[in-house]
């Protein structure tokens, strides 16, 4: 039986002496020098001609491949009816089907391996090419970073670190210029002030003022390209009684040196926002279609990286950015932020500020799904997750501002949208994407035939639906507050309104006669404790005048 071991250098072939030792797995003492030297004994070397090629063996290694050297080595070296012991059972299975040679895996094979390769010096000591310490340690350095490259899949289009250093610059230059802008108003300004109310773009400021100069030769100069024909107007006259102190040669060399590096820092800001929009479409493209290409870079900057970002649940996507203020709240036992960085994307911004909290949980949900396409899906530059989330979050928000009750997707297109379906419950809608969306109606047991409608027309029966649902629901709400306020006071509510009036003047009228009876019981009692009253005054005003009597006599 022969062993077929890999080696950084090439693949050795050895000649295993005792059979045995492969199939029994209770032996311990394969890694000893002695023991391995009595065992196998090397036949064949087949050293790799360069880098490139130990590195096409070992991948073809990892994906259970055998090479076409290997294949021509183990035809030229090993006799028909021999066997071969391999590390890999696919391996194994794969030199079989090219070579019609006979491999065997097993737990023997494997513990006879280990050993090998802990005393794989001393076996190839024969063998110069292989046993040349610098060539076997260049080519192990050089073998080890290539695999490594290999399984990590390598591409310089998905590098999100130039992400995380370009959106670090972009918010960097924004404070630059806006630094420089505002000493270069405060600056010009002792010359011309009523100029930094008529242009209020710095661009645009910068490049009138290295154009003009000063004041006195506005008139002279066209600011046409840089502003519009009426502000270009508004600001010659401005010039021309402008109260403003004067300035010299000297003042004007540096202010327009001033300009020269605001309009250079703009022009710059704007390549690398370019730079990085296209960097975030080719690495994030779901995740840009759902918030953007600025509060996504910014999102993978604070995590570290797309993959880290792709490890966070929703809920920490929700408030990232907002790490301070979170644990603030905790600490206080306040309530904890609703929003992170996430508050920047444009959907969040259209929202109501009662609807961003809720509006921002949902954002966050399909975020992190998006996010996790993009780290760990192989499908491009597709943002079709992307896109499908973000209508689903724009449903979302008109549902919550009251304008429809239907989450409908506008993503598909029209064909796909046919507003009912064969065998399809009144009140249910399909969405775009083929999801029923089930809406309470009055009539919810009818079925509902093959029916095709115009995307206007499904529109417009989509709109009027979503009225009547509106109407429906406002009138159950008003119903359901009627019937909590008269369950606190005693009452008890019904759903028809007459009966309802009918119960209450009953118990009005119950509640009348039991105070009438209650008052014509106090008249009673009152007459029965006046007339005891009398009785008793009576009598004492007897004894009296028998007491007068008796003293007379």
């Amino acid at each position: 039986m022969l062993v077929l071991f890999e080696t950084p250098a090439g693949h050795a072939l050895f000649k295993l002496l005792d059979d045995a030792v492969v199939r029994d797995a209770t032996q311990t003492d394969l890694e000893s020098e002695s023991t391995i030297k009595r065992l196998v004994k090397l036949k064949a070397f087949n050293r790799f001609s360069d880098t490139t090629a130990a590195f096409d063996a070992a991948t073809a290694i990892v994906e259970g491949k055998s090479t076409k050297d290997l294949r021509k080595f183990l035809r030229k070296t090993v006799s028909e009816g021999e066997q071969i012991a391999v590390g890999d059972a696919k391996l194994g299975a794969a030199i079989k089907d090219k070579t019609g040679l006979q491999c065997l895996f097993s737990q023997g094979v494997v513990d006879l391996m280990r050993g090998i390769r802990s005393n794989l010096d001393s076996l190839l000591q024969d063998e110069e090419a292989a046993a040349a310490e610098k060539t076997r340690s260049a080519m192990v350095l050089g073998l080890a970073h290539s695999l490594s490259r290999y399984k990590l899949k390598f591409s310089p289009d998905k590098v999100d670190t130039m992400i995380v250093q370009a959106i670090s610059l972009l918010d960097e230059l924004d404070k630059e210029i806006n630094i420089y802008a505002m000493r270069l108003r405060e600056w010009y300004g002792w010359h011309f002030p009523e100029m930094g109310k008529i242009v209020t773009e710095n661009a645009a400021y910068a490049k009138a003022v290295q154009k003009m100069g000063v004041r006195t030769a506005a008139a002279e100069c066209d600011f046409t390209d840089v502003v519009s024909e009426e502000v270009d107007d508004e600001l010659k006259q401005a010039a021309h009684i402008s109260m403003g102190t004067e300035i010299t040669d000297e003042d004007v060399v540096n202010i327009r040196a001033l300009c020269d590096q605001v309009i250079s820092l703009t022009q710059y800001r704007s390549t690398l926002y370019e730079y990085l929009k296209n960097r975030m479409t080719a690495i994030a493209p779901n995740l840009t279609a759902m918030v953007g290409e600025l509060v996504g870079a910014r999102l993978i900057a604070h995590a570290g990286s797309l993959l880290s970002l792709a490890k966070y649940p929703a809920s920490t996507v929700q408030i990232l950015g907002a790490e301070k203020a979170l644990f603030r709240a905790l600490k206080t036992k306040h309530a904890t932020p609703k929003y992170g960085l996430i508050y920047h994307a444009s959907v969040v911004g259209q929202a109501a500020p009662k609807h961003k909290g809720k509006i921002s949980r949902s954002l966050a949900a399909k975020c992190a799904l998006a996010i996790r396409v993009d780290a760990l899906g192989e499908a491009g530059d597709d943002s079709t997750i992307g896109e499908q989330g973000r209508r689903a979050i724009e449903a979302r928000l008109f549902q919550l501002e009251g304008k429809t009750e239907f989450a409908v997707s506008k993503l598909a297109s029209a064909k796909k949208q046919n507003a009912y379906r064969p065998g399809d419950v009144a009140g249910k809608v399909r969405s775009g994407i083929g999801d029923a969306v089930m809406v309470d109606d009055e009539t919810p047991g009818e079925h509902v035939n093959d029916v095709k409608m115009s995307g206007a027309d499904e529109e417009a029966d989509v709109e009027e639906a979503a009225g009547h649902v509106e109407d429906r629901r406002k009138s159950d709400k008003k119903k359901k507050k009627k019937h909590r306020r008269s369950s606190v006071n005693g009452d008890v509510a019904d759903e028809h309104p007459e009966e309802a009036e009918e119960e209450k003047s009953a118990k009005k009228k119950k509640k009348k006669d039991k105070g009438s009876k209650s008052s014509e019981k106090k008249e009673k009692k009152r007459k029965r404790t006046s007339d005891v009253a009398d009785e008793q005054e009576s009598s004492e005003k007897k004894k009296k005048k028998k007491k007068k009597k008796s003293g007379e006599s």
